[in-house]
């Protein structure tokens, strides 16, 4: 398995830089299903950070980008149902991918509740406002 740094996958994504863009995508190439390249959370997070505030690009095509990720058989995912969950909850609702995220990782974990500051996402995620 090789680790994919968020800027490999922005690339891919965001299309903005002619040179690695392209590298981005024959190196994605060169993955399968027996050496895949893994995206952890903490690039998945950033990815959609990324994407949103310097891209500025609308939730469907974030989604879309997720749902490449999800069902590629060449990527591992990290915590791909908890991920996949999310995507989910985030199609449907107005909490963020990151709020999203959060509470399926902890109820994956085992958490009865997820506690928050957030009044956008205790109403969109079933997390517990405090």
């Amino acid at each position: 398995m090789t680790g994919l740094d968020t800027n490999i996958l922005v690339r891919v994504l965001a299309q903005d830089d002619p040179v690695q863009s392209q590298r981005a995508i024959e190196f994605l190439q060169t993955l399968s299903r027996e050496r895949p390249g893994f995206v952890s959370l903490v690039s998945l997070i950033e990815l959609i950070w990324v994407l949103r505030s310097q891209y500025r690009m609308n939730k469907a095509r974030l989604i879309l980008g997720l749902e490449w990720l999800l069902n590629s058989a060449e990527l591992v995912v990290e915590s791909q149902e908890a991920v996949a969950q999310a995507l989910g909850r985030f199609a449907s609702v107005k909490a963020d991918f990151a709020d999203c995220l959060i509470e399926r990782s902890c109820h994956a974990a085992g958490c009865q509740e997820t506690f928050t500051f957030d009044t956008n996402a205790a109403k969109s995620t079933g997390m517990v406002l405090l």
